[in-house]
């Protein structure tokens, strides 16, 4: 029986919450992946489903502690709590990397992904033809995404609010990024980037009383955008939930083998050895509020294996499977 009231107990689940965060933050990267391999994704999906009616009827008759038992509680504030600091934090820190060590993040994750693609694999079991026929599915969906063509920005707030749902998915489905969907939808830096910075200024004016800044209307459009962002994907977080609560009890290897697919196909967008193609519109490139450019998508190549820093990527992914796959072996030895 696991101490689920230890320190270290809740700390790991908090520092999986900063993983799964920073990965979320990430185009190409699934939180949902680094869920399914820290070994929190049936309980992550499970915990929001029993956000339901009877959920309500404990919160809004005052039965707090009992609602709070009732959707595993503890476990999802730790999770989010994490993920949310992240967002703030370590995010912060791998958008740092990814401008100036671009490379050798992208080969990091790479190698993650395919180290992840192992640990899914090795205790699938027996394979049937309609689990062979869902991962080859999964694969063609997850290879297909990463060759659409993004859409351009749209700051519609119905629009916004399925940005939101649509967003979530990443969290939920291993394999697929919710980041990378964002940009094929064209509200990755209107959603991820500039509405948050706005927030943070926000914030930090509030947090000193300076509340005239809340007379400023491209301020309060910025606010409306996030806010309607966010109550999208805590409405996709659980409405996925329970669709993926319901398939993974009843088609369980076939949901895995899907995700397995999803993870596969998805390892054209984290490919390293690539160039970012920037937006531009009458030939002048689109830049977000913080005067970064906005990125369309992505031209791949082959690597020269003439070069150092190909040799250094190349140690970066053996690095990010070593990494995976200790993880898997410090979790069989916890057992």
């Amino acid at each position: 029986m696991k101490k689920d009231n230890t320190f270290l107990y809740k700390l790991s689940l908090f520092l999986k919450g900063l993983a799964m965060g920073a990965a979320n933050k990430v185009p190409g990267v699934s939180g949902g992946t680094v869920s399914f391999v820290l070994g929190f994704y049936e309980e992550l999906i499970f915990s929001f489903k029993k956000v339901n009616l009877e959920a309500f009827k404990l919160l809004f008759s005052g039965k707090l502690t009992a609602f709070f038992k009732h959707i595993n509680g503890q476990f999802l504030l730790l999770i989010m709590g994490g993920s949310i600091f992240s967002y703030f934090s370590i995010s912060l820190l791998l958008d740092y990397l990814l401008k100036h060590y671009e490379l050798y993040v992208w080969s990091w994750f790479f190698g993650m992904i395919i180290g992840s693609i192992y640990y899914l694999a090795k205790d699938f079991g027996i394979w049937t033809k309609a689990s062979i026929i869902s991962l080859i599915i999964g694969a063609a969906i997850g290879i297909g995404i990463s060759f659409l063509t993004p859409a351009r920005e749209n700051d519609n707030l119905w629009f916004v609010f399925i940005c939101g749902i649509v967003g979530v998915s990443g969290m939920t489905l291993p394999g697929l990024s919710g980041s990378f969907i964002l940009i094929l939808m064209g509200n990755y830096v209107l959603l991820l980037v500039d509405a948050v910075n706005e927030l943070l200024f926000v914030l930090g004016n509030l947090i000193v009383g300076n509340f005239e800044v809340l007379d400023d209307p491209e301020k309060i459009r910025y606010l409306k955008i996030i806010t309607v962002f966010t109550a999208g994907s805590l409405f996709g977080l659980v409405s996925i939930s329970h669709v993926l609560g319901y398939v993974l009890k009843k088609y369980k290897s076939i949901v895995i083998a899907t995700i397995i697919g999803f993870i596969t196909g998805s390892l054209g967008i984290v490919w390293p050895w690539k160039k970012a193609v920037y937006l531009m519109i009458n030939d002048e490139f689109v830049t977000a509020k913080n005067g970064s450019k906005i990125i369309e998508n992505y031209n791949r190549f082959m690597p020269n294996f003439l070069r150092l820093d190909t040799w250094l990527a190349i140690f970066y992914i053996i690095f990010g499977i070593a990494l995976i796959l200790y993880i898997d072996f410090y979790g069989r030895k916890k057992e």
